[in-house]
Formats: C-alpha cells, structure tokens, sequence
C-alpha cells in the first residue's frame, strides 16, 4: 500500500489538474457562446443571398455559368479537387479533429492529384508528419473565425477554380446539430449543382424580374459573396463545434478526477488508519515488555 505521503502528493496533483480542466470548460464555454451570436448575426444576410441565386436560377434554369455545373457538358474522368479542412489550433478536443482528418484521408486516398488547404495547426502539422504536399501559403488559424478571413479564403478558391488550378471545391468541416452532437461534413462549392437550390417548382408563381445590368453579372456578383457566406459559417460551425467538444472533454475529465480524488480520499484513510493501528500495537507492544521486565 502507498504512503500517506504518496497518496497527498497524487491527490494535490489531481487537484491542480481539475483547475485546469475547470478553467478550460469555462474559456471554451465563453468562445462559444460569442461565436454563436456572431453566426446569428451574419445569417440573414447570407440567407438573403441563397434566396435570391434561388429565385434568379428560378427564372433562368438553362442559364450557363462557369460557376454553375452543367449537365450538358461532358465532365472530366478524373477532376481535380481541392479541399479545405477546416481543424483546431490545438488538442484536447476529443475526437473532434480525428474526425475530420479521417475524412480528408479518406477523400486524398481516391483522389491523390488534389490540392489540400488547411485551416488550423491541428491539422497542418498532422499531414506535415506524413508528407503529405499542403498549401503552404494558405496558413490560417481556426480561433476567432471572421468575415474577412472568410472572404480571403473565398477569393483564394474562386482565383484557383477560374484559372483551371482545380475542377472542384469541397470543404470539410464540423457541423453543430445540436449543444450535445457535432458531425463532420463534406460539402461541394464548387461548382454549384443547380438541383441544391430547389428550382423545380412546377406550382411556384414566377414574378417578374428585371436583371441589370446582365444575368451573368449578377451571377458574378452574388455568386462569391455566398461562397464567402458558406465558408464563414463552416468556420464558426467548425469553432463552435470544437469548443463544445473541449468542453464535453474537460467536463469528462473533471469527473473523473473526483472519482479518482474520492477513490484516493478512501486509500488515505485506509493507509492513516493502519499507520494509526501499527502505533498503538507498537505501543502495547512495548508496555507488556516493560511489564514482562519488571
């Protein structure tokens, strides 16, 4: 059996643990909660403009557009794809970033010629480890996602999917269902698919619009500001999702360090009660020698 002294010095170490872990739930707790309001914030606008690429496709359904995929055309046997995997700076979010690197290497095994873009240290130093090729100039963290770093990111996939870099654009992210379950997603950006938007409305009733100064400016116009609205709000998804994820982690931690504390508590009182036990016997022991010698 451990010393008392042992066993203090253990339960004083998981003591200074559980204030970590306390201290991390709360910090995570409080991200989270700024994050979600900055989502709510930004999702009108943003569900404004998904309306309203409905309701011009509604209107133009033969419409051809570079970033819209046609069924007519004949597609490539093999596309080039980029992904952008959204993962977190740092660990200690349970199974939150495995997830979604399972993902990607699962995506980069089918499709070895793809381009991968990183956002998060997490996941940039994993596929640094296995060597595998990352654009290194695309180097954004996943904390305090913003609107700006959105549109960077945006510009960066719009300027690579023009130029012909890649045929495609997906991203990886975690999306939030609900305060307990968070599930990593593959989404396709690039190029829409004209059926995600729901324009088969045979009974809807087609108002009459006007489009200047052409359809394909506005296309171009409201088309990059929606992908700059999905990516932000994969982002704050993805940080929201991972901060809830470090707080069900601390909180698990946190409980099992009482039950190791409670655990320790018992083992102390035991090794004090025996420590106790063997003086008194010592003691009697000696007093029936004195008496034994006299």
């Amino acid at each position: 059996m451990a010393s008392t002294k042992e066993i203090q010095n253990r339960i004083k170490s998981i003591k200074d643990t559980m204030k970590i872990t306390n201290a991390m739930y709360m910090i995570s707790s409080s991200k989270l909660k700024k994050a979600k309001k900055d989502l709510e914030n930004t999702e009108p606008y943003f569900y404004t403009l998904q309306v309203s690429l409905a309701r011009l496709l509604r209107h133009l359904p033969d419409m051809d557009h570079l970033y819209f995929e046609n069924e007519d055309d004949e597609k490539k046997e093999n596309p080039k794809r980029g992904y952008i995997v959204v993962t977190a700076d740092k660990g200690m979010a349970g199974a939150y970033n495995h997830n979604i690197i399972k993902i990607a290497e699962e995506e980069l095994a089918n499709h070895p010629d793809s381009e991968l873009y990183v956002v998060g240290q997490v996941g940039r130093h994993y596929f640094a480890r296995k060597n595998v090729p990352v654009d290194i100039h695309f180097q954004y963290t996943a904390q305090n996602p913003s609107l700006h770093r959105a549109r960077v990111i945006a510009d960066k996939m719009l300027e690579n999917y023009e130029s012909g870099k890649i045929d495609e654009v997906y991203i990886i992210y975690t999306k939030m269902i609900n305060s307990v379950t968070a599930e990593p997603e593959m989404i396709q950006l690039l190029p829409f698919r004209k059926m995600d938007f729901k324009i088969s409305q045979a009974d809807v009733y087609h108002e009459e619009i006007i489009i200047e100064p052409s359809p394909r400016a506005v296309m171009d116009r409201i088309v990059p500001n929606y992908i700059t609205g999905f990516i932000y709000g994969a982002l704050v998804e993805s940080f929201c999702s991972e901060q809830n994820s470090r707080m069900m982690a601390m909180d698990s931690a946190t409980r099992s360090a009482k039950d190791m504390l409670a655990d320790l508590s018992i083992k102390y009182n035991r090794a004090r009660q025996a420590a106790i036990t063997q003086e008194i016997t010592e003691v009697v022991g000696g007093a029936k020698a004195l008496q034994n010698k006299k």
